[in-house]
């Protein structure tokens, strides 16, 4: 009986926000015949994520291929969940050709790569690939750290002095783990913004790294899927700021769900968004909400105040009409009740 070749897994990470979920979508239109499986690892106990995918299943990669897990960061969860996930996908029938693995946007990849090196998958799965997703406009702005000019100054005046946070952590990690860099949204940086954004993550790179710039998640699949990098073999050459660190944690960032009675408007909602990316630091919004009149969910996406938001599906018949939203931010920035009384204020006014 002939030994089945390694099954190829790329791990799809990046920021918060990046465009992580459309770039899948669009490799599951477009498979070119390769079975896909997905794993998806949200951050939050709201699967916005998984629901769209879903949402996309194709026969190169039915509903059944799609798997979420939620509440835990799957490089800290390894004999749990993700083996036993991984161990599923392989023993599906058919067989799928690749694996994608979206990670939380907090996720650090290397613990997540060292996970493959793990006794009862070692000799039936690689890596074939990190693909670290940067959105071009936030980072020629600065938004991986609360305030990214002052940093600098401070940085200037006292070079001794490491004033990194949290968020810059996170971002360097992923893009010194990757293979290839996709500057995402490139058509809302500008010319001068993909510059930035790109003189950033080269500077930042451990080694030279492919730049491709991508427009609402449209890549070739054959310039991220293929690339036999092996890397849980090639650890040594992604530094991170936590090697030797032991295990690492999430603490850093929190989360809270905010329940969202029916809207009249979703404009409505998008102020609200606005304003609490304004007055709080919020990193990220993601969830759904009901609009009175419309059969249709609205799905609900905002990076700081950039808000976006679509009809997804319809509202199923045992649903209650509700929304409900995550929030994502720092961890002392997270308020419940702040967040609450800006996001559902007539909640909290009947409380």
């Amino acid at each position: 009986m002939a030994t089945l070749e390694k099954l190829p897994v790329t791990v799809i990470t990046g920021f918060l926000g990046a465009g992580k979920t459309t770039v899948i979508s669009h490799l599951m239109r477009n498979a070119a015949g390769k079975r896909l499986a997905v794993v998806v690892n949200e951050f939050g106990d709201v699967g916005v994520d998984g629901e769209i995918l879903k949402g996309c299943a194709l026969p190169d990669c039915p509903e059944q291929n799609i798997i979420e897990l939620a509440n835990g960061c799957i490089c800290c969860t390894v004999a749990d969940e993700f083996i036993p996930t991984i161990e599923a996908l392989m023993a599906l029938d058919p067989r799928p050709d690749h694996i994608l693995i979206e990670t939380s946007g907090l996720a650090l990849p290397k613990p997540l790569v060292k996970a493959f090196d793990w006794p009862d998958i070692r000799s039936r799965i690689t890596v074939d690939g990190v693909i670290a997703l940067a959105d071009a406009e936030a980072v020629a702005a600065g938004r991986f750290a609360p305030d990214v000019a002052a940093v600098d100054r401070q940085r200037q005046a006292d070079a001794s002095i490491d004033h990194e946070t949290p968020l810059s952590e996170v971002f360097e990690d992923q893009i010194a783990c990757a293979d290839i860099v996709l500057l995402t949204k490139a058509d809302l940086a500008g010319a001068a913004g993909v510059a930035q954004a790109k003189a950033v993550i080269q500077a930042e790179a451990p080694r030279p790294l492919p730049i491709v710039e991508v427009v609402d998640g449209v890549v070739d699949p054959r310039i991220i899927l293929g690339l036999g990098a092996a890397a849980e073999d090639d650890l040594a050459a992604r530094p991170s700021h936590h090697d030797g660190a032991g295990d690492h944690h999430h603490d850093d960032f929190d989360s809270v769900v905010i329940e969202v009675p029916e809207l009249a408007d979703p404009a409505e909602l998008t102020a609200r968004i606005v304003t609490l990316a304004d007055t709080q630091n919020i990193l990220r919004v993601k969830g759904y909400a009901a609009v009175a009149g419309k059969p249709m969910r609205l799905l609900v996406q905002a990076v700081g105040a950039r808000v976006r938001h679509q009809y997804d599906r319809p509202w199923g018949p045992q649903e209650a009409r509700h929304g409900r939203l995550v929030v994502i931010a720092e961890h002392d920035d997270i308020d419940p009740k702040a967040i609450a009384a800006v996001l559902a204020p007539q909640v909290e006014a009947a409380e």
